[in-house]
């Protein structure tokens, strides 16, 4: 089972205040925060920890909040993106959701509305495995790509010079961090997310 104190939360906003009153409003209800201002460092952070909501402003120095919403996508397309928008800026937020932001709530934000917003797209009460919503490792998003072409493990592990074990082994986690029990699984959630294939 997993508690609110296994969710992440990324909350990207320049404004400190804003990150603050978000930070302080989810942490009271369990969930782990870490607070960005910096789109580059969130990007990179996504690389290295586990997160299961990203929660963004749109205007902000340095990078578009569409580009910030493509390189999200290419990175972790399994994260869902929430955006938070100041009322007026509905155009914005349109794009942003054909970029793939699933969702956005106006500012300022209403405590109560919030947070049962933000815990609808969290993992629920069934067990989620410890590798679900990993970033993929290059060698993963090569093998992720390969399998999508119909590829035995045999068959990649020829075209890649690798044992078919390690194959094998990077299936495996492609399944774990993908949440896929089969191949079928697999193939159908890659294609909900849209998956960008970004072969070496």
């Amino acid at each position: 089972m997993v508690g609110n104190a296994e969710r992440h939360v990324f909350i990207l906003d320049d404004e400190q205040d804003v990150c603050k009153i978000v930070k302080r409003i989810l942490e009271g209800v369990g969930i782990k925060v870490s607070c960005f201002s910096d789109p580059a460092v969130c990007l990179a952070k996504l690389r290295s920890l586990n997160c299961h909501l990203l929660i963004t402003d749109l205007k902000m120095p340095g990078m578009d909040g569409i580009e910030l919403l493509k390189q999200v996508k290419r990175l972790a397309p399994w994260i869902p993106v929430l955006i938070m928008s100041a009322y007026g800026d509905i155009p914005t937020v349109v794009k942003a959701m054909k970029a793939g932001a699933v969702d956005f709530i106006e500012k300022p934000l209403e405590k109560k509305s919030f947070i049962q917003k933000v815990t609808s797209m969290l993992p629920g009460g069934a067990f989620i495995e410890p590798d679900w919503g990993k970033p993929l490792t290059q060698a993963e998003t090569h093998v992720l790509g390969l399998v999508l072409d119909g590829l035995s493990s045999k068959e990649i592990a020829r075209q890649l010079h690798r044992s078919t074990r390690t194959i094998e082994g990077h299936r495996s986690n492609l399944m774990r961090k993908l949440d896929a029990d089969n191949l079928l699984d697999l193939a159908k959630r890659v294609t909900s997310m849209e998956f960008i294939e970004m072969r070496p």
